[in-house]
């Protein structure tokens, strides 16, 4: 009987020991393979369900009509004017502010300080800087606004389409007194996916928005009368402001008032 080389051997062992391996290999693979199935397959069907539940919210912007439970403000501008309503239920704090400010004649006289074309128009800094401007709560009520502003209101009901009127900030719950107006026309759904936004509103977001600013910003109002204002204010020349940006009207865009009906 002949005998076995050594290195037969070895190389047979070898051989045995890369097989195991390389089907260990590929059984790993295929256990990962029907992980990311499964963990797809769950993240979908979230996604469906809570796409269900937000097709069956009611949704404000959409309407022109002032609910009972909104309120409607004329911004008098030197431009023309701008009808919105305000959702109080869904953003009471930020309304409460826009609404007190208002009355108290506190943005009176201020002016558009930022105009970004095919994006916003934004207003309601005293300072014409977009620096300034405080809460009515400010130095007055800290659990509320300890001094850096007060905290986002964000709904599932509302959203940075065109028209929306929403808090600005500087970061997560710094709001202030500035606002603005989304302005751009251009279809944002090739950014965004359906399954992420009631229906109506990824339809509305064919007509313009932002939607990149959902969930950052408060949104606290839509133009309902005024948007021809809007685009009118957008599409003014404009110079470099103290941060280099050039979104500074070259000619002053001033707030006569604003009405609260």
């Amino acid at each position: 009987m002949k005998k076995i080389k050594p290195e037969f051997l070895l190389a047979l062992v070898a051989l045995v020991i890369i097989g195991g391996a390389l089907g260990g290999a590929a059984y790993n693979n295929h256990q990962k393979n029907e992980a990311a199935k499964a963990a797809k397959a769950k993240s979908e069907k979230a996604d469906k369900a809570k796409k269900e539940q937000l097709d069956k919210l009611d949704l404000p912007q959409l309407s022109k009509t002032v609910g009972k439970d909104e309120t409607k403000a004329t911004i008098k501008t030197t431009e023309g004017d701008i009808t919105v309503k305000l959702f109080d239920k869904q953003a009471p704090l930020a309304v409460e502010n826009f609404v007190k400010h208002a009355k108290d004649g506190y943005y009176d006289g201020t002016t558009v300080h930022r105009v970004v074309k095919d994006f916003m128009i934004q207003a309601g800094d005293p300072d014409g800087t977009g620096q300034g401007g405080h809460s009515i709560w400010y130095e007055k009520d800290k659990n509320i606004d300890s001094g850096n502003g007060f905290k986002n209101e964000i709904s599932d009901q509302l959203y940075n389409i065109r028209g929306a009127l929403s808090m600005a900030n500087a970061g997560p719950d710094t709001n202030g007194s500035q606002f603005f107006i989304n302005q751009n026309k251009d279809d944002q759904t090739k950014d965004i996916k359906a399954v992420k936004y009631p229906q109506k509103i990824y339809d509305a977001y064919k007509k313009g928005g932002y939607p990149s600013l959902d969930g950052n910003y408060t949104v606290f109002g839509q133009v309902i009368d005024g948007m021809d204002t809007v685009d009118k204010i957008a599409n003014v020349k404009v110079e470099e402001n103290d941060n280099q940006e050039k979104s500074k009207p070259i000619n002053k865009i001033e707030i006569k008032s604003i009405e609260i009906d």
